[in-house]
């Protein structure tokens, strides 16, 4: 069935506009779903809806919303309330400027909408303005209400058409300053990052949609066929890395590079090898990599990547 566009209204650059539909870019794949039983009957519980203070059990389509303006006290908002506090950007995406594509940290992308033109009317308008954004490679800037709230959107040509990427706000997203504010300023041993460019370069490719298939998912799926046969399946063995070792950086890179002739001094602290008298090491400890899971395809075979989502 051809899909239904989750929001109508208009396209507008200065005076130039077209009625537009907006469709979500993603679907629900038949992923993996779990109800909750009950151990002793092994039934499905089932969540009911019911007034917090006489325990009286409500038909969801009985509900209205409210706003708690204080404690245990609310005001009742009424489809005629939503429909009185409507902005221009509940109707209209107007384009409000133009950045560079890589102005956007990608930490800012929220979910992504296909946007289409909305019928004949206006299609030779959408067009123009698609030509000219990707002429242009800018990304264009707007607002939009979804879901009663407004959010600031990123529009960008994507194959035919264009593509809508909601933006998170500067206060939706968490301070990472606590997380990196205590990482050093000295820069790492410059031979070693010549070194990791070189793995960087050696395992450069072509971006695959298979990369980014859910592998715990595959597996998953094949321990359940076993279990719905009776049968087992056995645990994939995964080497954890021990977090107290203190890794030969330099040795470790070099061996990864195959380069094992040379091993230098391992250094006290992890990542500041220091160049000095070249010893030979008796033993040079691996650096500890997770295993792939083979016998997950064995037991189930490779799942076809979904359709790709967004760049």
């Amino acid at each position: 069935m051809p899909q239904r566009p989750i929001w109508r209204g208009h396209l507008r650059l200065a005076l130039v506009s077209c009625p537009i539909a907006l469709y979500s870019a993603n679907h629900d794949r038949g992923s993996l779903h779990f109800n909750l039983i009950n151990p002793k009957t092994g039934n499905r519980i089932k969540m009911i809806t019911q007034d917090a203070d006489t325990g009286d059990t409500l038909s969801r389509g009985d509900l209205v919303k409210g706003y708690e303006f204080k404690k245990d006290h609310y005001l009742i908002v009424d489809d005629e309330d939503f429909e009185t506090a409507r902005i221009e950007s509940s109707t209209t995406l107007k384009i409000e400027k133009f950045v560079d594509t890589n102005a956007i940290d990608p930490i800012y992308f929220d979910a992504s909408y296909y946007v289409a033109p909305d019928g004949d009317a206006g299609q030779d308008v959408y067009l123009v303005l698609r030509d000219a954004i990707a002429s242009t490679g800018k990304i264009a800037l707007s607002r939009i209400v979804i879901a009663r709230r407004e959010h600031p959107i990123a529009v960008m040509p994507m194959g035919k058409g264009l593509v809508l990427h909601t933006l998170h706000e500067e206060r939706d997203l968490n301070d990472y300053g606590a997380i990196f504010d205590h990482l050093p300023s000295s820069k790492p041993d410059p031979d070693m990052i010549q070194l990791a460019t070189q793995l960087i370069d050696r395992q450069t490719g072509t971006y695959d949609p298979a990369d980014i298939e859910d592998r715990y998912e595959t597996r998953l799926r094949a321990v359940i066929d076993a279990k719905l046969k009776g049968e087992g399946i056995e645990a994939e063995q995964e080497e954890e890395p021990d977090r107290g070792n203190v890794v030969d950086l330099m040795a470790a890179l070099r061996k990864s590079l195959g380069q094992t002739d040379v091993t230098p001094v391992a250094s006290t602290k992890a990542g500041t090898s220091k160049p000095g008298k070249q010893k030979t090491a008796a033993k040079e400890k691996p650096v500890a990599t997770k295993k792939t899971a083979p016998a997950a395809k064995k037991a189930s075979g490779q799942a076809k990547p979904a359709s790709r989502k967004r760049a």
